[in-house]
């Protein structure tokens, strides 16, 4: 049974409209973390949950001891309602679970075996994935595009089941950007990263928060967020196109020379100044995405608003 002792263990679970999920969850999380032996807390972050996710938690706080519930305003995002619970955790090691129980809890003393060996963060990778094509797809794009641009070596992005060291975490809570991405800022941090193969089920119930936009919206901020590699791209980009630019135009000029004038290949010509154009429109996107980034951190908002605690009082 949970005791008043300083946690050994933090596992944290944001929550998004998952009133069906929060009761099974903790069914097989609970005797998880129960049977470790060592004191512990669960704390949960309520991201502005539309349906009963919130009234379920509150009475699931009330008989189990050692859940607590952190209260947001609003819709923050994953990403912020895990920040929030990192800087009220307590444990040594800390755990990240999605609450949609396609990560199985089970899974948890694995990680905290391998933090216990030394490894400052464990992350882990999902065995025979249980999402549609499309989801697999998109995954398996963002973690090569992220390994590329930021120099990391990730097998699974998108897997929050993950394990981190009481130092990575005080680090991550040293961090003040609004946005961020959390598996990818620990690695920034970590001395001895290591990964471990978990399994994977498919979502129960509910669906899934991520869209094709937030998938989007995922890859630039990782791209952008941890790298200007895009940015050099670019510009080496430029800097080729201007040198063809130019032998192009000296080819032009000698063979209107040699043959003449003439008005074929007008066509090809507008092809190729489309092309360039949409490539131009492209970088001022990019450009656009790292001012904008800027302008988001300059304003110094709020990174994310918490209504009420529960559970923390009593510390």
């Amino acid at each position: 049974m949970q005791t008043e002792e300083q946690p050994y263990l933090s596992v944290v679970v944001p929550v998004y409209n998952e009133e069906k999920n929060i009761g099974p969850l903790l069914d097989r999380l609970y005797p998880v973390v129960a049977g470790i032996g060592r004191p512990f807390e669960i704390i949960f972050t309520d991201d502005g949950s539309r349906d009963a996710s919130l009234r379920i938690l509150r009475e699931k706080a009330r008989d189990l001891a050692g859940v607590k519930i952190i209260e947001f305003n609003g819709n923050f995002g994953q990403h912020m309602a895990i920040l929030a619970a990192f800087e009220l955790s307590k444990g040594e090691i800390v755990i990240t679970l999605d609450a949609d129980l396609q990560n199985p809890p089970e899974e948890i003393p694995r990680l905290i075996r391998e933090v216990e060996k030394g490894h400052d963060v464990v992350g882990t990778v999902r065995e025979k994935r249980r999402d549609p094509f499309f989801r697999r797809l998109a995954s398996r794009a963002v973690n090569i595009t992220t390994n590329r641009m930021t120099g990391m070596e990730m097998s699974d992005y998108g897997c929050m089941l993950r394990a981190y060291h009481r130092n990575v975490v005080d680090n991550i809570n040293r961090c003040r950007e609004t946005t961020t991405f959390i598996p990818a800022l620990a690695q920034t941090f970590a001395a001895d990263p290591a990964e471990i193969r978990v399994s994977h089920s498919e979502r129960a119930e509910g669906e899934s928060k991520y869209s094709l936009y937030r998938l989007i919206r995922l890859n630039f901020d990782l791209m952008t967020g941890f790298s200007v590699v895009p940015l050099q791209l670019f510009a080496l980009f430029g800097v080729v196109t201007a040198v063809f630019s130019l032998g192009f135009a000296l080819f032009l000029l000698v063979r209107r020379f040699v043959v003449g004038a003439e008005v074929e290949g007008v066509f090809t010509l507008f092809a190729i100044l489309f092309f360039f154009l949409g490539i131009v429109i492209f970088g001022i996107g990019l450009v656009g995405e790292y001012v904008g980034r800027i302008y988001q951190e300059v304003r110094r908002r709020p990174r994310y608003v918490v209504r009420r605690l529960y559970g923390f009082e009593e510390e």
